[in-house]
């Protein structure tokens, strides 16, 4: 798409890590910060994961509200942490890796964002968040349902083989992916190990795994801004992919939407 000189600010959600030696770093890929720039043609603004224990202050919702009021859209990250089941009535599984500060911030701000019209698109964990967020629940384990394949990384040193296409996806026809496509099958980069159980009774699924249904891809229909969630990777090399790109685009489209109505009132006051 012929991008403008303005940018619109797009939030991308950090990770809170241990740093090995005591302290603790809000952290988030370089992939999903040059995506929001190069892809999506904005300027990223790294929204931190602050932590449960201000779940219920009002300032801090109103904070995140004038945060979101301030944005022209949310790009929700990948991690390597999962979701804490209690999110959604589960018990904790063994072996699973979470992040109970990313969950305290993104999970209500998923929420906020969707009623404010705030475009959002995710990605990988984001879905995840997304379906939780609505009402949903997860696999903790995909890969240990019967009949479902193992979707987990390779964990390769070689990022180009843990990020290479791994299956098709069955696009749900006259869905918004479809329509954003052009096309009902796809091969994608889907390496995940929780994956959507109960689909959120907002969410509408817009695409599954060829091989064994998994949920791949929803949005929200009734929202009244731009929502997609994806469960593989666009970000990864989307320059040069060309389905990652018209999905980038679609993105920046919305938020450049919001940008320019952002804008307008100011404008006018100017005048």
């Amino acid at each position: 798409m012929n991008r403008s000189s303005s940018r619109p600010l797009i939030g991308v959600s950090a990770c809170l890590k241990e740093n090995g030696r005591g302290g603790w770093h809000h952290t988030v890929g370089d992939k999903y910060v040059q995506a929001a720039l190069r892809a999506a043609g904005g300027m990223p603004v790294l929204i931190p994961a602050i932590g449960p224990e201000f779940d219920d202050e009002p300032g801090f919702v109103a904070a995140m509200d004038r945060l979101l009021d301030s944005l022209d859209g949310v790009l929700l990250t990948g991690s390597p942490s999962n979701v804490e089941p209690h999110h959604y009535g589960k018990e904790s599984r063994a072996g699973t890796e979470h992040d109970r500060a990313r969950d305290a911030t993104t999970l209500p701000l998923i929420r906020h964002a969707i009623d404010r019209g705030v475009p959002l698109f995710a990605i990988c964990r984001g879905l995840q968040e997304v379906n939780v967020a609505l009402g949903g629940s997860l696999h903790q384990h995909v890969h240990e349902v019967e009949g479902r394949r193992d979707h987990r990384s390779p964990k390769s040193p070689d990022m180009d083989v843990n990020y290479a296409p791994t299956h098709d996806i069955d696009v749900t026809e006259g869905g918004l992916l479809h329509k954003l496509l052009g096309e009902r099958r796809v091969k994608v980069n889907s390496l995940h190990a929780q994956g959507v159980d109960v689909l959120a009774p907002r969410a509408r699924v817009e695409a599954t795994c060829c091989d064994d249904g998994q949920i791949e891809a929803l949005s929200v229909p009734d929202a009244p801004g731009f929502v997609l969630a994806l469960q593989w990777h666009p970000e990864y090399k989307a320059l040069s992919n060309p389905v990652s790109m018209k999905l980038f685009d679609a993105f920046s489209s919305a938020c450049r939407a919001r940008m320019t109505a952002r804008s307008a009132p100011l404008l006018r006051a100017a005048e």
